[in-house]
């Protein structure tokens, strides 16, 4: 497995987004598949951090490429985006949900309300959770895994059937299908 490198990030985040479907999250002992995804496009899209431009809060969807932009929601999860695009340009991928594959002793201590394995990690504040993943890695370095997260290409192919929607849980930007996510798959947060 390789970490993906700088310039896959430094493209449109409607690009990276499909692009990251398959490819593996890692960080400690937890691995796991990407299955669903969303795009933000910053001060063109109502629905992202980034829209009003740069605050204290949202630095680090400003770039560089290749970070990790960690936030804090409803004040109680965390949510993890990839920080996608050129320097000072508002662009991330949501990170929505993942099909586990190393490391689920501990992603269910620290998900024991998840009743099956397919529950630990569907759902961006559920995946986070189950990782270990919060505050302390936003800007995380994910192609020098400074942090220890990282993104990595494990030569699985991309999705046979990749399905498209619009985004889930917003009030603005709700018309854009900008989430994708591998049809079938039992681990999404949300059906089609």
């Amino acid at each position: 497995m390789q970490r993906l490198p700088r310039d896959f990030f430094t493209r449109d985040s409607l690009d990276v987004a499909p692009e990251l479907l398959n490819k593996v999250i890692a960080f400690g002992n937890c691995r796991g598949r990407l299955v669903e995804v969303e795009a933000y496009k910053g001060v063109d899209d109502p629905g992202s951090h980034g829209y009003r431009g740069m605050t204290p809060r949202t630095e680090v969807m400003f770039g560089p490429a290749g970070h990790l932009y960690v936030y804090f929601t409803y004040g109680m999860h965390w949510c993890a985006n990839v920080v996608c695009g050129a320097d000072g340009e508002c662009s991330a991928v949501l990170l929505r949900a993942v099909t586990p594959l190393a490391g689920l002793a501990e992603m269910r201590k620290r998900r024991p309300a998840a009743r099956r394995d397919r529950d630990l990690c569907s759902g961006p504040a559920k995946f986070t959770s189950a990782f270990g993943i919060d505050g302390t890695h936003n800007g995380a370095d994910l192609v020098a895994a400074d942090l220890g997260v990282e993104l990595l290409d494990d030569e699985t192919p991309p999705p046979v059937e990749v399905g498209r929607s619009t985004r889930i849980g917003l009030t603005a930007g709700t018309e854009l299908p900008w989430r994708w996510y591998v049809r079938g798959c039992d681990d999404l947060s949300r059906r089609g």
